[in-house]
């Protein structure tokens, strides 16, 4: 039973990344390659702002939430978005549209994610003898941050690959940008500040999400129309 679950578990939080891969032309145009350099990119980041973390922040002895020190990890969380930049501009990709290729670094940067956060954690939890819901929070968690991942490489590619987009929508892009890019000091303040427990927090992801995943779009699809 306990195997049964850990599969289950496995499949919701690594499962739909294959599913979005498969479902999209994505699969058709052989964007693997972009999703692996992302991945890897990803992974160098990561390191980056582990490195920033040890060095600036202080060792908390307690679960109280802590405006400085969270200001200081919302601040190195955008190492991230530096990360996306070199992903999208620098990497050399196939011959991929626009489109494919924000979708391709997107995706490969929430695999990347879910590998590093949730596999070992999973791995190690999932197989225990009495049953939990917190495994399968932490799939639907990175379902969230599969959608937010390529909400923000829709923004970024948006902000740095469009060059004759609207000007009323450069503000629009930009604060969406960082409200995605924000998202882990906001679920910060939401348990530690706030006191919200977990399936709360994992709610107030998918909604979010789900919402700045439309936004996108539609910025996508208005940017995409030509200038009168």
């Amino acid at each position: 039973m306990t195997i049964f679950h850990f599969f289950n578990c496995a499949i919701l939080t690594f499962g739909p990344h294959a599913v979005y891969y498969s479902a999209t032309p994505l699969s058709e145009y052989d964007t693997i390659g972009t999703s692996i350099k992302s991945a890897v990119v990803y992974l160098v980041t990561a390191l980056v702002k582990l490195v920033c973390l040890a060095t600036f922040l202080n060792v908390s002895e307690s679960d109280s939430f802590d405006p400085y020190q969270e200001l200081l990890k919302a601040l190195i969380g955008f190492i991230d978005v530096a990360g996306l930049y070199f992903a999208l501009t620098q990497l050399t990709h196939r011959n991929i549209s626009q489109n494919h290729k924000f979708q391709a670094v997107g995706l490969g940067w929430a695999f990347a994610d879910s590998v590093l956060h949730r596999l070992a954690p999973l791995w190690m939890g999932a197989k225990g003898l009495e049953f939990t819901w917190d495994y399968i929070l932490q799939g639907l968690e990175a379902n969230a941050n599969l959608v937010l991942s390529i909400s923000l490489a829709a923004l970024g590619s948006l902000m740095w690959l469009r060059k004759n987009k609207p000007k009323t929508m450069i503000p629009i892009i930009y604060a969406c940008a960082g409200i995605v890019a924000t998202m882990p000091s906001i679920t910060s303040y939401l348990k530690l500040g706030l006191g919200w427990h977990f399936p709360k927090v994992v709610g107030f992801e998918l909604f979010t999400s789900l919402a700045m995943a439309f936004i996108s779009w539609q910025l996508f699809v208005a940017c995409q129309r030509p200038s009168n």
